[in-house]
């Protein structure tokens, strides 16, 4: 069994770990060669752990098996990090991107110039390869897989089982997921389009999270020695905890100069990357922010309302996952702390930087009271 595109794009799939299998790989021996899965490995726990996504900043990098590789040693990583939070973090991240493919794959349904069509999946394929069939089904009747269906054809609403939808709804915030609110009939619960993206991507993070973390591992010996250098560098990112106490102040002219500068760039309209969204999103919810604070914080710039909603929800701490931003050393490393005015002095760490600053300012008002007075 050759292994195709949509292999290393939907990896969780049964095909996927059939293809696997059928090649017949050692992980073992690919690791201790240090193949360019490995590489392409750490990347996605990485990419998972900052930007809550899996897919590669550089794509055209990686070959197809590299990428598809890629999905058990970094399954392996995650394992070896021996930390729920970072379990529960990427397997969101792998069901985010899975369904941002898979709304791309719709969109694109039908396309003679898709350049690689084998790379794309139909809903009803991955209903059936998640074993929901029979409890999911479209309102509207038509052309429903990515060889017959354009983006038009596809239906505004769909009717879930009641007990699926109880189950894969249970985390969904707002009351609007609530039962009680819901249109409910012939004991099915009445969803639109985007609302069954997000029941799947549930799903698909479950599907994920299954068996995470493997069991067996010894850290010192066989597979797990040979990626202690990946370890060391994913651990890096987890342990990067600070002293300070609880903030909830919002004072823009306090802020660390790298942080500042992440924000200017955003309000420039230039998109972050993945890493500088992190640490954006990770100081300001770090010094006390909600969702909403910071999409009202950051409505002048190039950060998504939804991009900001998704990736705070996985740095509160209410949810057990809640991350730092990097310290000063590592966004360094990054290129996105120059040490102006030499403030390392005053504080290596971005969260330490401004307590130390609010402890020293003197008539500094809180941006939600100005925001609240306009």
């Amino acid at each position: 069994m050759a292994i195709t595109p949509r292999d290393a794009r939907y990896p969780f799939l049964a095909a996927a770990r059939a293809a696997v299998t059928e090649a017949g790989v050692d992980l073992a021996e690919l690791v201790a060669t240090d193949e360019p899965a490995v590489d392409r490995g750490r990347e996605r726990v990485e990419r998972a752990l900052l930007a809550g996504r899996v897919d590669s900043e550089t794509p055209d990098q990686w070959r197809v098996e590299d990428e598809l590789l890629s999905y058990p040693i970094a399954r392996i990583l995650v394992s070896l990090l021996d930390s729920p939070a970072a379990v529960e973090k990427y397997a969101a991240a792998e069901a985010k991107t899975a369904i941002e493919r898979l709304q791309d794959d719709l969109e694109n349904a039908g396309d003679e110039l898709r350049s690689t069509p084998s790379a794309g999946i139909d809903r009803e394929t991955l209903i059936t390869e998640l074993g929901l069939e029979g409890s999911i089904r479209p309102e509207r009747e038509g052309a429903t897989t990515t060889g017959d269906a354009t983006a038009g054809d596809e239906p505004a609403w769909f009717h879930v089982g009641v007990g699926t939808y109880l189950e894969l709804a249970s985390g969904a915030r707002g009351d609007g997921w609530r039962l009680v609110n819901r249109e409910l009939s012939d004991g099915a619960v009445r969803v639109e389009r985007e609302e069954l993206f997000r029941l799947l991507r549930t799903a698909i993070r479950r599907r994920v999270a299954e068996g995470l973390p493997f069991d067996g591992l010894n850290e010192d010996e066989g597979i797990a020695a040979e990626l202690e250098a990946e370890l060391t560098d994913l651990r890096r990112l987890l342990s990067e905890r600070t002293r300070v106490g609880e903030i909830d102040f919002v004072a823009r002219e306090l802020f660390p100069p790298c942080i500042e500068n992440l924000l200017q760039k955003a309000e420039d309209g230039i998109e972050l990357e993945g890493f500088e969204q992190f640490t954006l999103m990770a100081f300001l919810t770090g010094i006390g922010m909600d969702a909403d604070e910071i999409v009202a914080f950051c409505a002048a710039s190039s950060l998504e309302p939804e991009g900001i909603r998704y990736q705070t929800e996985y740095l509160k701490a209410d949810r057990g996952t809640q991350y730092p931003p990097p310290s000063c050393e590592t966004l360094s490393a990054y290129g996105i702390c120059h040490n102006e005015d030499d403030h390392w002095k005053v504080a290596g760490h971005p969260l330490e930087y401004y307590q130390q600053q609010l402890e020293t300012a003197d008539d500094v008002v809180d941006w939600r009271e100005q925001a609240a007075d306009d």
